[in-house]
């Protein structure tokens, strides 16, 4: 269908599983420092309580409380897809529960961004989710909405096919063609804080590490 306002695009391609395997061990903050500090998205919460969360975008615009066009995806979803909603951030009627969460989950989808309300909050324990809220409130089942689409989420463009990496710390996404050279920065990045924990441990108080900061500000005897 390609009518605007209810357009549904293929499901993107899911990136390779070598770049899934290397990012297990990348934490969201050195991804994220490496992608200039001022991307990445934000105010959502974390329900889950174990599992990391690598997969590929698979994107879905929604009317507010309506997931009507989440349906469609569930019909779509491939192994390694994480489902991605941009939902406006309405807190007043729950996007996704957990008849949803299982149908995705037996899909292959490997966890959900939601920027809106999910619900049967106790079903994500262990599926890896983020979301804006949570209410009791279900949805609206009416339309319109579009898939794999650019996105906003949590202040930050979604494309489909994006890499999306969330862990305790929050969520961050990038494209395919960027994943080579971001993991090589964040690799640098984890060998500096090493090297900054071993110099902590020494139990100097003179840190060359915090000298080097205030020194460029002028903040140094």
């Amino acid at each position: 269908m390609s009518l605007t306002g209810f357009r549904v695009n293929p499901a993107p391609a899911v990136a390779p599983t070598s770049i899934i395997s290397a990012l297990e061990n990348v934490v969201v903050p050195h991804l994220s420092d490496n992608l200039a500090r001022s991307v990445g998205i934000v105010g959502l919460t974390r329900y889950n309580r174990t599992r990391k969360l690598i997969g590929t975008a698979f994107t879905v615009k929604c009317r507010p409380g309506d997931n009507l066009m989440i349906y469609k995806a569930l019909t779509m979803l491939q192994p390694g897809h994480v489902l991605v909603v941009d939902g406006a951030g309405n807190a007043e009627n729950a996007l996704v529960g957990e008849l949803i969460k299982l149908q995705a989950q037996a899909s292959g989808c490997v966890g959900f961004v939601i920027d809106g309300a999910i619900r049967d909050v106790a079903s994500f324990d262990d599926f890896p989710c983020y979301a804006r809220s949570v209410v009791h409130r279900g949805p609206y089942k009416d339309g319109p909405g579009e898939l794999n689409v650019p996105v906003s989420v949590g202040g930050q463009i979604v494309s489909p096919g994006d890499i999306v990496v969330g862990d305790e710390d929050g969520v961050v996404c990038f494209p395919q063609s960027d994943a080579g050279e971001l993991m090589v920065l964040a690799a640098k990045h984890n060998e500096k804080e090493q090297a900054i924990q071993a110099e902590i441990a020494t139990g100097r108080r003179d840190q060359v590490w915090i000298k080097k900061i205030l020194e460029a500000k002028g903040l140094v005897a």
